[in-house]
């Protein structure tokens, strides 16, 4: 059975935003969460553009490979200019899960609004055996709270943004993890976790 996993770049402080994100401003001042991505000589096999360091590009692109599609919440969505009408990822479908209408969601998203889990069923079933991927820590924080995250990758960046928008904005209880792998890279420290059932 595919797996749902959450990637996310991270401030050391805990935020996947500067202050300020929103349409038209992205992630805020936090743009240089992301900087690793163009920090490199490694070409990413998975998204056209990218050069990373080396040890980047094998977290990156075995990470980016197993996904066939991508769950996001709709403060995501918008910040980010609705992905253009397609999805953050080259090779995976976009589902947005949102309690409101989208009446600009195109052909190539799909909408769920009723909740995380019917979201994610939908993104398995787009996936096609592949894992699904979430971006958005209000998300993230939606699916663990209903027990579907199976893995948490963190690319933790050397700064402290001292405000923006934090990772996991509110768990409901304490959600364990196990350290599988922790990978060094320039400029950030890939941290790869199992969520313990």
């Amino acid at each position: 059975m595919s797996k749902v996993i959450s990637a996310h770049s991270v401030s050391v402080d805990g935020y996947i935003t500067g202050r300020e994100p929103g349409p038209g401003n992205g992630l805020g001042d936090g743009g240089m969460l992301f900087d690793w991505y163009f920090d490199g000589d490694t070409p990413s096999r998975e998204f056209g553009g990218f050069k990373l360091s080396e040890p980047s590009a094998r977290v990156f692109d075995a990470a980016a490979g197993r996904v066939g599609a991508v769950v996001a919440g709709r403060n995501t969505y918008e910040d980010s200019e609705r992905f253009g009408g397609g999805s953050p990822h080259p090779n995976a479908e976009l589902v947005l899960v949102s309690s409101r209408p989208a009446p600009e969601i195109t052909e190539r998203q799909t909408l769920v609004t009723t909740g995380i889990e019917d979201a994610i069923a939908a993104a398995r079933e787009i996936a096609g055996g592949k894992d699904v991927g979430l971006m958005g820590g209000g998300v993230t924080a939606a699916a663990l709270t209903a027990g579907l995250v199976d893995e948490v990758i963190l690319h933790q960046r050397p700064i402290l943004l001292g405000g923006g928008r934090p990772f996991f904005p509110s768990l409901p209880e304490h959600v364990h993890l196990r350290l599988i792998e922790a990978v060094p890279a320039p400029g950030v420290t890939h941290l790869h976790y199992a969520v313990s059932r």
